[in-house]
């Protein structure tokens, strides 16, 4: 297990650690990531984050480098419409300089991600979702802002929107004064539509209109393509744009996995010194009560306790991350900074990560000497920042403080509650550390969030640990969730 750098360790400064079996497939893990259990008094170690760890028995199953894991289990059958490559793959570590192998199982491979963008950039033609995308006024009004506000940026530009869609965020450079708006889409339906609004408002640019030509207001030209094959679609010289936009965020920020085509579209077109919007990124985390699970209202139902139901739901959550809104009033920690991206620098490999934070015991109402953390609360902040926007920087949040976005937030909820209480009243003793008899001061995190198996998709791995103000700590089981 010692290999196997998908679990972590706090260390070996444990007290009393929750009892797990530690005979298991590594690859049940990645197929079942609600069965995930880890041991600090024996089995598990720490390991170094520079290091790559090798599975003897099969091919690279993890690889870990600048402090991100990156999955690689080449054992694991590849599913496409009911049919199970797994033994193809097995042929191909048994056969490996089997060059038809290699032929066929990079073709499967390639086809299961048609399939899945296929699927991905075909739900972005319900006009729904796009009514709800520019509907939402912290984003919508966030890109605005941005883009109209900062005139020294915008005015003469060239300009790439990356994921279009009705091609709003191309409007507003336009109207802000760009020379030339390079609009992609990838979805058929909507890059039909977006050149159809360009028409419909004067801004589109036909493919005979010169940059020269200043009788043609049009200055929007809209690509029917993934980012990654624009060059086959359009000339467009290398380093030649000024200003990248794209909304590229997802779920927990990073669902969907847009960011790494925005980086490609960076790296690619983006002259030396050029902008990107937004600029910054940044993952935060903090703890939540009861108040942000479903117990209250399974408590009383209309006079009837039905708790039952509820304690079964909380059981249910803590194996799939779920995506809703948290009241900042069921907030019981402070806020820590998980992760930040500086998106005109970083590596495209630096999307996948793993963080630590720590999280303090917060009460408004000190009267309340101990309480639950059923769970940490994932959000993000994206900056627009002085860096490229010097007149008018602007941050589009969705914190649990601010007013609601169709991001909501990102839920990871606990086996066990925590019990924290505040270092004035948290408790000293021989019990555990987090438990109603010996409430933490704190609860140390450490967070993974990667790239899935299943293409656009994220694995989360979450470990929490209580500590007592004296140092004392006690861990968790590892957790591990996937956002599909």
């Amino acid at each position: 297990m010692q290999d196997d750098s998908l679990l972590y360790s706090f260390g070996g400064d444990e007290e009393d650690e929750d009892d797990c079996s530690t005979s298991f497939d590594k690859e049940e893990i990645v197929k079942d990531f609600g069965n995930v259990c880890i041991d600090d008094d024996s089995t598990v170690e720490d390991f170094d984050l520079n290091a790559e760890s090798y599975n003897k028995d099969r091919k690279t199953v993890m690889a870990v480098s600048n402090g991100h894991l990156s999955l690689a289990c080449s054992s694991k059958g590849i599913t496409d419409n009911g049919s199970d490559y797994g033994q193809s793959v097995k042929s191909l570590e048994s056969h490996p300089k089997d060059k038809q192998s290699r032929i066929y199982i990079t073709d499967v491979v390639e086809k299961d991600i048609k399939r899945v963008n296929d699927s991905y950039f075909g739900s972005y033609s319900s006009f729904g979702i796009h009514r709800d995308m520019i509907s939402d006024k912290i984003r919508t009004d966030a890109y605005r802002q941005a883009l109209l506000k900062n005139p020294s940026l915008l005015n003469g530009a060239v300009v790439m929107d990356v994921g279009c869609g009705t091609g709003i965020l191309s409007l507003f450079a336009a109207q802000a004064g760009a020379s030339r708006v390079i609009s992609i889409e990838a979805s058929e339906k909507m890059a039909t539509m977006a050149t159809q609004i360009a028409k419909d408002n004067g801004l589109w640019r036909s493919k005979t209109d010169g940059d020269g030509n200043k009788n043609c207001p049009g200055v929007i030209e809209v690509v029917h393509t993934v980012v990654e094959n624009l060059d086959k679609s359009i000339q467009i010289q290398p380093h030649s744009v000024d200003v990248i936009v794209s909304e590229w965020m997802g779920y927990c920020l990073l669902y969907e996995s847009m960011l790494s085509s925005v980086l490609f579209a960076r790296d690619r077109w983006l002259k030396p010194g050029g902008a990107i919007l937004p600029d910054t990124a940044t993952i935060f985390v903090a703890g939540f009560g009861k108040g942000g699970t479903s117990l209250p209202f399974w408590e009383n139902v209309y006079g009837f306790n039905m708790s039952s139901i509820g304690k079964e739901v909380v059981e249910g959550a803590a194996k799939f991350p779920v995506v809703d809104i948290i009241n900042h009033h069921d907030l019981v920690t402070n806020a820590a900074v998980l992760q930040s991206f500086d998106l005109a620098t970083m590596k495209p490999d630096e999307v996948d990560f793993t963080a630590t934070a720590e999280i303090e015991a917060k009460f408004d109402n000190m009267d309340h000497k101990a309480t639950s953390c059923y769970g940490v609360v994932l959000w993000f902040d994206t900056g627009f920042t002085s860096r490229f926007c010097k007149e008018m920087p602007t941050v589009l949040s969705t914190s649990p403080h601010t007013p609601k976005t169709h991001w909501s937030q990102t839920i990871l909820t606990f086996r066990e509650p925590i019990s924290i209480a505040s270092r004035e009243f948290a408790a000293e003793g021989s019990a555990d550390v987090g438990t109603d008899a010996c409430p933490a001061s704190k609860i140390l995190l450490r967070i993974s969030i990667a790239r899935g198996t299943q293409h656009r998709c994220i694995d989360i791995s979450l470990e929490a640990a209580g500590v007592s103000p004296n140092g004392r700590k006690h861990s968790k089981l590892a957790q591990m969730f996937n956002l599909t």
